[in-house]
């Protein structure tokens, strides 16, 4: 089943031939990890954790056709679900989002050790080894409708710097622990602990295909690196953040589909605010409402999948 909102975005930007960064050099394909020699992090940037998530692939081949290398420390870079991105169809862009499932709630132990042979547990088996490695990871995304772009952590203090080097997107929205039906990768490992000193960051740069979105995921790419030093400061210089008082909403419940008939009471798109007991969606014939005042809506699906994930909901803060 699809949301109450089912138009296409114009597709401006079409998948690009990877075939030449198939081979890397860490045993895995479509991951290169470049080492300066000299002390430092090892920052991984991760493109196409969905399939039809083209701006982190723009990033991350922008970095590779520039041949952009840390000048400290070890940058990876990797293209996560390559098998979702090779089946994109211009007709039907959303459903190449993965094959058999989401690629961003697979990242606990449980699925990883275990049975599933899904085409995304069997990659994530094989990238797990480079992304324990790191220091830091930007998870690179886009959203179905065309909202604000937000950035995407944990509220611990060990992001707090990152935050505010990175400034924008104008929108932050702080998640957390596991909310969701699955774990999300900036979730895995060490990086959700707030104990553990790895980041780990989503950064959703806005409409899927949308050309603006690879501007910006280039843009928040050579800001996170520079946080790190990992790159020269007259290059950082060139990728300036957005002015502006960047707003903050923390998440507090994650809406999972209970029945086969869940519906949206609105065509949500994001960054709605609702009144308290305002009607959100019905849930078979349960009722789904606001449960605080200035409820707001994050990132209501397209997709509507029992048992899944399907909205979030969020407090400003």
């Amino acid at each position: 089943m699809t949301s109450p909102s089912d138009n296409l975005p114009p597709i401006e930007i079409t998948p690009k031939d990877l075939s030449a960064y198939r081979s890397g050099n860490r045993g895995v394909d479509y991951v290169h990890t470049f080492d300066s020699g000299r002390p430092g992090p090892h920052v991984i940037v991760n493109a196409l954790t969905h399939g039809n998530e083209f701006c982190g692939m723009i990033a991350v081949t922008h970095l590779l056709e520039q041949s952009i290398r840390p000048v400290r420390g070890k940058l990876t870079l990797s293209f996560a679900n390559v098998a979702a991105y090779h089946r994109f169809d211009p007709a039907r862009p959303f459903e190449s989002r993965f094959v058999d499932r989401d690629f961003n709630r697979i990242w606990d132990d449980a699925t990883l050790d275990g049975p599933d042979q899904s085409v995304e547990a069997i990659r994530a088996r094989e990238l797990r080894p480079i992304f324990a490695e790191g220091d830091a990871l930007l998870d690179i995304h886009s959203t179905s409708h065309a909202v604000p772009p937000m950035l995407i952590h944990e509220p611990q203090a060990k992001y707090a710097a990152l935050s505010r080097h990175l400034h924008s997107p104008l929108h932050h929205v702080l998640l957390p622990g596991v909310m969701h039906p699955g774990r999300p990768l900036i979730q895995f490992g060490a990086y959700g602990r707030p104990d553990a000193a790895p980041l780990g960051v989503v950064v959703e740069c806005g409409q899927h295909f949308a050309a603006s979105s690879g501007i910006l995921a280039i843009s928040i790419t050579m800001r996170f690196l520079d946080f790190f030093g990992m790159i020269p400061a007259d290059l950082a210089a060139q990728y300036q953040p957005e002015a502006g008082e960047p707003k903050r909403y923390e998440v507090t419940r994650v809406v999972v589909a209970q029945s086969a008939d869940f519906r949206f009471a609105q065509p949500w798109i994001g960054f709605e605010e609702l009144a308290e007991g305002e009607l959100i969606a019905m849930d078979g014939d349960i009722e789904v409402r606001a449960p605080f005042p200035r409820c707001t809506i994050i990132m209501p699906t397209r997709r509507i999948q029992q048992g899944r994930d399907v909205v979030s909901l969020a407090r400003p803060v």
